[in-house]
């Protein structure tokens, strides 16, 4: 019989399955409560049942266990500071699409060198960092890319995305149905928000789709549909964080009573031009829609404005960064090398102001 699969296929390698990579690193009972009771909070946020503010920040890619921890340290202490009005959710982005190539994130290359792509390095990396995350008392949300990493990384989430570039994706509609998490949809890459809403009614119904067991069998896959899936406005051809587009959104919603009312606004991409310097300007843009008050003008106040993210690493800016050139030694591990981001510095600054006007 003559060969007709596998005609551009140069090796296949076996990767780590979901319950091997558990027992590996399986998390404390503190950092189990810690994902169930982060999951709970950030559902009373987007259902309306607290008025405390979703604020999910982090770096734009996670590039290293010590830039991880090193955020983590921080928003901890912050988290304690601001808990009674905000809940903070540090992004772990483990997995990044690409528009063509590029650098596609740590699980597919932890080593940052082009060539070994040891991508059962990168799971395990991944688990650790959540797992010493959710013991400090960090609430972690990452991007969903690969249903390989949702298995195997999804118990350590309390708060995942779905990004512009694959809501359209009926394969990721169907995973966030059964995932066990609240899960943001943003708008398309155009700023289109059709897209979203009709993202959210699938995942909020039951799905049949192929996936696979614990032990990483391909198996059919029942979910009983996710209620906690909401829009992420994230911009488009323009920004779509002012009133105007924020009120279209949940008019648009509104038709959908069964939907999660909820809006969160992304304060990057398309929202602050790609200009890392224009985040927090539009974060305090957002925050007075959410408030109705700036300095003593009064607006219409929009409860509905349930959360904002931002791209803050520790250190502002991005470095220098060819994809297969730049030595993972010469990389600076608190600066981003894909997307530019805030500083600590002004993140938190952000962060006790909202919180004093809160």
């Amino acid at each position: 019989m003559r060969k007709t699969f596998d005609l551009r296929v140069t090796k296949r390698t076996p990767i780590i399955t979901p319950d091997r990579l558990r027992e590996a690193y399986p998390g404390s009972d503190r950092a189990i409560d810690n994902v169930l009771t982060s999951r709970r909070e950030i559902i009373d946020i987007l259902r309306g049942r607290s008025e405390r503010l979703l604020i999910i920040t982090g770096p734009c890619s996670v590039i290293s266990e010590r830039q991880a921890m090193r955020y983590g340290e921080l928003l901890a202490r912050l988290q304690e500071t601001v808990n009674d009005k905000m809940k903070l959710v540090m992004r772990v982005y483990f997995e990044k699409p690409r528009t063509n190539v590029g650098f596609k994130g740590m699980i597919s290359d932890p080593h940052i060198d082009k060539q070994s792509f040891d991508m059962n390095e990168g799971l395990r990396k991944a688990r650790r960092i959540l797992v010493n995350l959710n013991e400090m008392g960090v609430a972690t949300g990452t991007e969903i890319l690969s249903q390989t990493a949702a298995e195997r990384l999804g118990g350590l989430i309390s708060w995942a995305c779905i990004g512009a570039r694959t809501t359209e994706s009926q394969n990721h509609r169907e995973w966030a149905s059964g995932l066990s998490m609240p899960v943001g949809f943003k708008n398309g890459t155009d700023g289109d928000i059709t897209t979203a809403i009709n993202a959210l009614v699938a995942a909020f119904n039951p799905q049949v789709f192929i996936g696979n067991d614990p032990y990483g069998v391909t198996s059919r896959v029942f979910s009983e549909g996710n209620p906690d899936c909401h829009i992420v406005l994230r911009g488009g051809r323009r920004p779509n964080y002012d009133p105007v587009s924020v009120a279209e959104a949940q008019i648009r919603l509104a038709q959908h009573p069964e939907l999660t009312q909820a809006i969160v606004i992304d304060c990057s991409h398309s929202n602050s031009g790609k200009d890392y310097r224009r985040q927090g300007e539009v974060f305090n843009h957002v925050l007075i829609q959410r408030l109705g008050i700036a300095d003593g003008v009064s607006i219409k106040a929009n409860p509905g404005i349930r959360g904002v993210m931002l791209e803050s690493n520790v250190e502002a800016g991005s470095q220098p960064f060819v994809y297969g050139e730049t030595r993972k030694e010469e990389i600076n591990p608190y600066q981003s090398i894909t997307d530019a981001c805030i500083g600590w510095e002004e993140t938190e600054a952000l962060i006790r102001a909202a919180h004093a006007q809160l």
